[in-house]
């Protein structure tokens, strides 16, 4: 196991600056999730940490090793790849004891290892057989154990579970984690999948354009998330533009107007802000609210402009004003019905129109 700390990473592809000063500590035993859009930057991220890529700028430390100059092979690190990269002559075994092998590891230490990996991945009745007779998912697992009976310091999953249909996906998620979770490994897995992320990682960093965004606890990214660009990509926000026209007054385009709670009150900063809030957030009213309560609440009337089944939820697509809003409920409702709606005003989240940046509310 060993702590990972990167300092002024930089790395370019010609006058394409694909990171751009990445500075990030990954705690020993941890596991962060990379995630972010396509050409982030979060696979060159994972490849120059394992050596396969060199940075422009900027120092990587595995544990208290400096690993600049270090190659590959001597980081003691182990990669498991979106291609699973088995060799196709060989069986499980011989591909999972490959590595041993070329360290000239003795026979019987090797059997010991793949007996214990073998048995901690539920692949014991599989080692006599070769790539091609394995599933997607088995031949997955073959690959996690030719990375973990080597024993590395550090873990680097590049998207492991791309190719898997969904039902696989989610139980090998819940298999890679209870395994990182036995051996304490420090694991760095990357992904493009939000709710992979948000149900595997101990922290997430959220790339986008070669930058971390945000780097924090996965309810964190998810509640207090530190920009526009992370309340989007992680989960699903609805934004909209407001004025403010008093010291907690607020006036959606003219249209809807609503007044802040006394604890959630702004600092004043400018009079035009976005405002953000989750479609888990916004719900359907069957009766008018008592009065006491009303201040909480922005409460309007609107039109079902599509509603779309999701499993046990509906969502269904409306406006505030002139912004679509998505609403999530498990109430039936049907495309052209005429429905009231309302948020709990404390689940706003205010964000600065030029920079994107979420505001804190004073609590």
């Amino acid at each position: 196991m060993a702590k990972i700390c990167l300092k002024n990473v930089t790395k370019k592809f010609g006058p394409v600056e694909v990171l751009q000063g990445i500075n990030l500590e990954i705690a020993n035993g941890s596991f962060v999730v990379f995630v972010g859009p396509s050409g982030c930057g979060k696979t060159t991220l994972l490849r120059i940490i394992a050596g396969l890529e060199s940075q422009s700028a900027g120092d990587v430390y595995i544990g208290d090793r400096l690993v600049n100059e270090i190659s590959p092979k001597d980081r003691n690190v182990a990669m498991v790849f979106q291609n699973y990269a088995l060799y196709p002559h060989m069986t499980a075994k011989e591909n999972i004891l490959f590595g041993l092998k070329l360290r000239k590891v003795p026979k019987d230490e090797q059997e010991r290892s793949l007996k214990k990996i073998a048995a901690m991945l539920e692949i014991e009745n599989l080692l006599d057989r070769k790539p091609r007779e394995l599933s997607g998912g088995q031949r997955q697992r073959v690959a996690m154990a030719r990375a973990i009976v080597r024993n590395p310091e550090v873990f680097l999953m590049d998207e492991p579970l791309s190719n898997l249909d969904a039902k696989l996906r989610t139980q090998m998620r819940g298999s890679i984690k209870k395994l990182q979770k036995t051996l304490k490994t420090t694991t760095i897995y990357v992904t493009h999948d939000q709710l992979e992320a948000m149900a595997m990682a101990d922290k997430i960093a959220v790339l986008n354009k070669g930058k971390i965004e945000q780097y924090d606890l996965p309810a964190n990214v998810y509640n207090k998330p530190a920009n526009v660009f992370v309340a989007d990509f992680i989960g699903t926000m609805n934004f909209f533009s407001a004025t403010q026209t008093d010291e907690a007054k607020f006036q959606i385009e003219n249209q809807v107007q609503f007044v802040l709670p006394i604890n959630k009150r702004i600092n004043l900063k400018s009079r035009k802000y976005l405002l953000g809030i989750r479609p888990e957030h916004v719900f359907l009213l069957k009766q008018e609210l008592p009065s006491e309560t009303k201040p909480k609440y922005l409460t309007w009337e609107s039109k079902v402009n599509l509603a779309e089944l999701i499993g046990g939820e509906t969502l269904i697509y409306t406006r505030l004003g002139s912004h679509e809003l998505k609403v999530k409920t498990n109430q039936v409702i049907r495309e052209g019905q005429t429905i009231k709606l309302g948020f709990d005003l404390s689940n706003v989240h205010f964000f600065e129109p030029s920079t994107g940046k979420r505001i804190e509310l004073n609590e």
